[in-house]
């Protein structure tokens, strides 16, 4: 959730972390703050709201000098958006210690009661303010360095943390700490930083480690030494950042999200080329050897929000070509409701960012039960592509819009791939049937291309349909699960209140709610179900429900109830679901901007869900 950076250097450190913070924001946005090493000794800056009010804040301080800091956007847990429950925290009297923290720590209040007890005062409602006030009870009147206190502080929590410390005892150091939460290090000439995510860095190093469970590095300008918990000494292999710093720019877009809207042709093509070779999907490296899925008896798919609707769609997909069980289910889910798992179970792990933290505890419980897992990630090098049994990266590019649009299709096809080399694996496919299935595959970015060209055709619906309270989306089968990730797209970014439904499950009491001039947008992709599908539409519009279709080329049944018609290019059926929710990720875009909402960063959400 929320985004941590910090900078030591020879330069002024506040232009640094400001460019940072706003890289980091899609992470959280109700508060923003900085700590920085100034002539005026440890100050903090800090404000309610976005990080343009924190620029205001330090331009009315002065705009201080500073080489080493660090900074922190909000996304409020404990407390609720404030000043005072801003980051940094200070801790101690004399505020000596400044702490930034993404993560929650559980046992917080007890820590809290421990400390009021040796007579700190708290400031806040966070738990973060909790770590500042031990580190200083633990630090103060020693001769340890702050790294060996930070680390026994760590030891004391329970929870989850990325943390970012200084302390007036060295003005020039950073000292770093994760658990469960994401935090790199980025290597440059003469400074070095740290940040909650590669963009934050990338403005000034291509060269970072990623720090592990239960690590603490000390960070200063001149060198980075990594700790165990034991307190030894680690050698970090480092890593090179692969994209343009362009790829996090918007590039002319009006947002981040139109333009990864328009991106996904690329995205879905860099997923599926490089495991099609000559005709044959090869996904050995992902540890899905032929032997492997032959012995699969059951298949669990983990994930959530966008990713479980992308993983909805692998289920049907995976079971009509497999012929194995599959299920979807939610991470958080899966993991309180003691699941059947064996040593012949299939985990497949799908996130974005590779850090959703019920998605990370859910696998663990899988590996534990003896399950192979899988991930699905587009982060390289993140904590569930590093701790799966193997991986299958997206390659998406970064994905800066808090709803995600191009790492959903991306999703979408490198379950099709794991599908189809399963069926093949398991005697299912022939040569020949691999050979067509590859061919779809490698036409399936040109027909999302195609099926962009209905940006002006969206633009103008949604000019009509941007005041409705209640919005509806019907499917069946493969239509339901991109019907439940269009009503997501649209609920997150326009607030507008919207649900799928089953198509023939509607009758069975939600139709009561359509009435007069209600939208209600219907998927027919699937030919067999066309007709049933025409029903369902009659239904509602004998009601008074206005009817947009999202249908294919193929469609001919009748539609004349419908006030509008979006053909999708020719497709494979078991794919369509890449193509039909094109058209309504625009709408759901569209209908944003006529609401004047902030469709890059919608309230109350983040991009990498990194707590419970």
């Amino acid at each position: 959730m929320c985004g941590i950076v910090g900078f030591t250097g020879q330069v002024n450190a506040l232009p640094i972390l400001m460019k940072g913070l706003y890289s980091l924001e899609y992470r959280g946005y109700d508060s923003a703050g900085i700590a920085a090493f100034t002539g005026h000794g440890l100050e903090v800056v800090k404000t309610k709201g976005r990080i343009v009010n924190l620029e205001e804040k330090i331009r009315e301080a002065g705009n201080p000098y500073s080489t080493c800091g660090i900074g922190h956007t909000r996304w409020a847990t404990h407390g609720s958006p404030s000043d005072r429950n801003s980051h940094p925290h200070l801790g101690g009297p004399d505020g000596k210690v400044a702490v930034v923290h993404n993560g929650i720590i559980e046992n917080y209040l007890f820590l809290r009661q421990q400390l009021e007890k040796h007579g700190y005062v708290f400031q806040s409602e966070t738990d973060t303010e909790t770590v500042a006030h031990l580190i200083d009870y633990l630090h103060t009147g020693r001769q340890e360095d702050l790294a060996q206190t930070v680390l026994k502080a760590v030891g004391l929590l329970r929870g989850s943390y990325a943390l970012g410390v200084v302390s007036m005892a060295d003005q020039q150091e950073i000292v770093a700490a994760r658990r469960d939460n994401p935090l790199i290090i980025g290597l440059g000439e003469g400074e070095n930083m740290i940040a909650s995510d590669i963009t934050a860095i990338i403005s000034r190093t291509r060269k970072y480690i990623i720090l592990d469970d239960n690590e603490v590095a000390v960070v200063r300008p001149d060198r980075v030494t990594v700790y165990n918990q034991l307190g030894d000494v680690v050698d970090k292999p480092v890593q090179e950042v692969s994209w343009d710093l362009s790829a996090a720019e918007k590039g002319g877009y009006a947002h981040f999200m139109l333009k990864e809207i328009m991106e996904q042709p690329r995205a879905v093509s860099d997923t599926v080329r490089p495991r099609i070779q000559d005709g044959h999907i090869m996904l050995e490296d992902s540890g899905l050897t032929d032997e492997r899925l032959r012995s699969i008896e059951h298949i669990h798919i983990i994930a959530c929000g966008s990713a479980l609707h992308a993983g909805m769609v692998g289920r049907a997909v995976i079971e009509d070509l497999c012929r194995v069980r599959c299920e979807a289910t939610v991470a958080s889910e899966f993991r309180y409701s003691n699941p059947i798992i064996s040593e012949k179970d299939l985990c497949i792990v799908i996130s974005q960012s590779g850090e959703t933290a019920d998605s990370l505890a859910a696998m663990r419980q899988a590996q534990a039960a003896g399950a192979f897992t899988v991930a699905i990630v587009n982060v390289v090098s993140s904590s569930i592509a590093r701790e799966a049994d193997g991986v299958l990266y997206t390659w998406a590019g970064p994905e800066i819009a808090v709803a995600t649009t191009k790492g959903y299709s991306a999703q979408l096809a490198a379950l099709y791939l794991i599908a189809a080399r399963t069926a093949l694996a398991r005697g299912l496919l022939g040569a020949d049937q691999e050979a067509e299935i590859c061919r779809d595959l490698l036409a399936l970015p040109e027909g999302i291309r195609q099926a962009l060209d209905c940006v002006k055709t969206m633009q103008c619906l949604a000019s009509l349909y941007s005041n409705r309270s209640s919005v509806f989306y019907l499917g069946r089968g493969l239509d339901y699960a991109a019907g439940m990730e269009a009503s997501l797209k649209l609920k997150e970014i326009s607030y507008v209140h919207s649900e799928a439904y089953a198509a023939g499950e509607l009758k069975h009491g939600t139709i009561s709610l359509i009435e007069e001039g209600t939208l209600v947008v219907a998927l027919a992709t699937q030919e067999r179900l066309f007709e049933k599908t025409v029903s369902n539409i009659r239904e509602v519009a004998s009601r008074g429900a206005e009817v947009i279709l999202v249908t294919t080329d193929e469609f001919d049944g009748d539609a004349s109830v419908c006030k509008s018609i979006i053909r999708l290019p020719t497709c494979p059926e078991r794919f369509s679901a890449s193509l039909s929710i094109i058209p309504l990720q625009l709408l759901a875009y569209y209908i944003a901007v006529e609401r004047s909402c902030d469709v890059d960063k919608p309230r109350n959400l983040a991009k990498s869900v990194t707590v419970e």
